[in-house]
């Protein structure tokens, strides 16, 4: 009896063979409607929301904003949605940050798990509720983090499949697709960052620490749909 394949097995085998813009084009082409993507405005947020202009530039793109993003990311922020024409969806959290700051101090230290729910986690998934769709497209690559090293192209989580375009994209891939396109780098990136997310849980490597020990204390997790992570699931 022949095995079935998945419908995520089956778009990561199309995707295989596909350059980074060739599927988001095919995504787009495919699943129309069906599809969001999403970003964090970190360090290579530009490579993912070119590639999404310059391809398929009618995929919405979710923005969770946390509230406790760098103002620098702000920054950067005003400056790509100004030269790239990407359509931006800005979803928040339910509760501002002062009144989570005033009810739960320090919550991303004490309690990482709600924190997460709150401003990670509720937020995304009521964007994907709202507009109604079921394949996302994220920026994660394998080479960010051990935790990814095994992902696939596409993978089904929970209703929602979230699909990869520049997974197997190396870090010279990324510095050179910069380069080549001229790319707006995130203010804070020459001062020594190796990732980008809230002020209070990111900071620069101490010598021979890589980008993993530098978010959340260095502890490994992935933030996906409905589960927590002290990464960024949401980055383009």
């Amino acid at each position: 009896m022949p095995s079935l394949i998945t419908e995520a097995e089956e778009v990561a085998q199309t995707l295989a063979d596909l350059k980074a813009g060739e599927r988001i084009k095919w995504l787009y082409e495919t699943y129309g409607d069906r599809v969001v993507a999403s970003t964090s405005f970190g360090l290579q947020a530009a490579v993912m929301l070119h590639l999404i202009a310059e391809n398929a530039p009618k995929i919405p793109v979710v923005f969770v904003d946390t509230g406790y993003l760098f103002p620098e990311t702000y920054q950067y922020l005003e400056k790509l949605t100004a030269s790239l024409e990407v359509d931006i969806r800005r979803y928040v959290p339910k509760l501002t940050a002062a009144h989570q700051d005033a009810c739960w101090p320090k919550q991303w230290e004490t309690d990482p798990q709600r924190y997460a729910t709150i401003n990670k986690v509720e937020p995304m998934n009521r964007a994907l509720q709202e507009l109604e769709k079921d394949i996302w497209i994220s920026g994660l690559r394998r080479s960010q983090s051990s935790t990814r090293r095994n992902r696939e192209l596409a993978e089904q989580q929970n209703a929602t499949l979230k699909v990869y375009p520049i997974l197997d994209w190396a870090d010279a891939q990324v510095a050179s697709y910069f380069y080549t396109h001229q790319l707006e780098h995130h203010p804070l990136e020459p001062d020594g960052y190796l990732t980008m997310g809230d002020w209070h849980s990111t900071r620069k490597p101490k010598q021979g620490e890589d980008g993993e020990a530098t978010r959340f204390g260095g502890e490994k997790y992935e933030c996906g749909l409905h589960e927590f992570s002290g990464e960024n699931d949401f980055q383009i």
